[in-house]
């Protein structure tokens, strides 16, 4: 590629705020959760970058033809990737578990899933177009981003953006029912710097007592605990495992040793052996984990902590817990999924607008 902004390229960043930050000429945008991706395409040349810098080209072959059919021919755009699910009968949504699986080794896996769970692209910034305008304020790259997407139809969406916080208010409490996370706010003279923490994002939190039904050890070794290992009920009085809490001070992880030894070594346990449908277990590899040890170490099923969690997904926390307190006036077998609070359904065709249907 000739451009100036060759890849790749580290995208601005956000910096998480408690509350909705009023200012004037502050624009609103929803939070997509799906992958971050810088768009370069300099005429048949597309490129797509990670957060991290890697090319995710090869993986979204969908995602580099639509980008040739409704880009601009030399353009840099900052996006989210993410993929819709539609099911029969019920509204479409985000599905973060599908996206995760497009990110495959085998070229022909690759291909299939391109088919059957293509990629959306969100733009909502852009970094050049023929020319580098990071040095232009935000607003005046939106309204050129607007400009160039006046035309394309899905896959390509413009993420849709305001400056009432009233109405911003209400996209933060109705779109995470369509499986988004919150919204980013930026302040309308920004100009873009990558890696720079120059937008704000607020994100739903919400808190959950949990079971600790495990634990692994830090990366450093025995005597260190890396992470809780978190479980919830069923209506049936199944135990699924739900996520992990790990966001401990060193001196924390040396304490939470002494504190769960009285756990360790139970003569059953409900996650070993287990043979019952549809359970969720720890330890399953992932498309993230790689080669990372996921085994864990089993916790007689007594303890409860209450954890703070933004999202789920599907039937557990969508990142990782953090931990709260210990609960020892709760029973395990009250820590069951009924005390989640589930968003209202909406479909994400509606936070999209006309043009997604």
């Amino acid at each position: 590629m000739t451009f100036t902004l060759a890849p790749p390229i580290e995208p601005m960043l956000a910096k998480a705020v408690p509350e909705l930050p009023i200012a004037e000429g502050m624009s609103y945008e929803p939070k997509w959760d799906g992958f971050r991706c810088i768009i370069f395409r300099d005429g048949d040349d597309v490129e797509l970058g990670s957060r991290t810098e890697k090319a995710m080209t090869r993986y979204f072959p969908e995602v580099v033809e639509q980008v040739r059919a409704q880009f601009p021919a030399r353009c840099v755009v900052d996006a989210e990737l993410v993929v819709i699910r539609r099911d029969a009968g019920k509204l479409p949504r985000l599905d973060f578990e599908l996206l995760g699986q497009r990110i495959h080794p085998a070229d022909s896996r690759v291909r299939k899933l391109s088919v059957e769970t293509p990629a959306d692209i969100i733009c909502f910034d852009l970094l050049a177009l023929d020319a580098d305008l990071t040095g232009l304020p935000f607003a005046q790259r939106r309204a050129r981003l607007e400009q160039i997407l006046a035309d394309a139809g899905p896959p390509v969406h413009l993420t849709p953006a305001t400056t009432d916080p009233a109405q911003a208010l209400r996209w933060f409490e109705e779109f995470e029912g369509a499986g988004l996370d919150g919204l980013i706010a930026k302040l309308p003279d920004t100009l873009y710097e990558p890696g720079k923490r120059l937008m704000y994002k607020v994100k739903h939190a919400r808190t959950a007592d949990a079971v600790v039904a495990g634990f692994r050890w830090h990366k450093q070794g025995e005597g260190i605990v890396g992470s809780l290992v978190l479980g919830l009920y069923d209506k049936h009085g199944t135990l699924h495992h739900v996520g992990v809490s790990s966001s401990f001070s060193m001196q924390r992880r040396r304490e939470l040793v002494d504190e769960i030894a009285p756990y360790r070594d139970p003569a059953t346990h409900p996650w070993l052996g287990s043979t019952v449908e549809g359970q969720r277990l720890p330890g399953a590899p992932s498309r993230w984990s790689g080669t990372k040890n996921l085994e864990f170490i089993p916790l007689e099923p007594k303890l409860v902590v209450e954890v703070a969690y933004d999202a789920m997904e599907g039937d557990r926390f969508r990142h990782t817990a953090q931990f709260k307190r210990w609960r020892p006036d709760r029973e395990p077998g009250s820590c069951t999924y009924d005390q989640l609070e589930r968003p209202l359904s909406l479909s994400v065709d509606d936070v999209l607008g006309p043009a997604a249907r």
